[in-house]
């Protein structure tokens, strides 16, 4: 009798798999430069994360160009060259189909100084500092 696993809220492993492979495949096509739209040679811009569909036919990249300027405009111009990239994809992953792209903005930046922010803010460093001043750091006992 077979066993039944549970099924998982996340992506499956052959999911990640491809997803990674297809980012190293953008990266490097984004690297060499060999387009000749003017704001993708000009701008560097990174893939954090790839996401596939569960039937490997669709990849959202999460783009984000370095330094965080002209994010409107590079997007469009990945959506423009489009068919390139998932041609150029195709050529360097090796899948049944080649999965069509689709580009968003990578927000963990955001998410990541917004959680900075709050971390330095005045209320959680009330909560973080010790209230007396009494008690022996740990470094002064090992010292005497």
């Amino acid at each position: 009798m077979a066993k039944r696993f549970e099924q998982t809220t996340g992506p499956s492993q052959r999911q990640q798999r491809v997803a990674e492979l297809v980012r190293h495949a953008l990266a490097e096509v984004l690297s060499r430069g060999d387009f000749q739209d003017d704001v993708l040679t000009k701008n560097v811009i990174t893939i954090p994360e790839v996401r596939m569909s569960p039937d490997l036919k669709l990849a959202t990249a999460y783009v984000m160009p370095l330094g965080g300027k002209d994010e409107d405009a590079v997007i469009r111009a990945l959506e423009k060259n489009r068919k390139v990239l998932r041609q150029e994809v195709a050529r360097r992953v090796n899948l049944k189909f080649a999965p069509d792209l689709r580009f968003r903005r990578d927000e963990s930046f955001d998410e990541a100084a917004r959680i900075d922010s709050l971390l330095r803010s005045e209320r959680v460093a009330r909560d973080t500092t010790r209230p007396d001043a009494d008690i022996p750091d740990d470094d002064s006992e090992q010292e005497s």
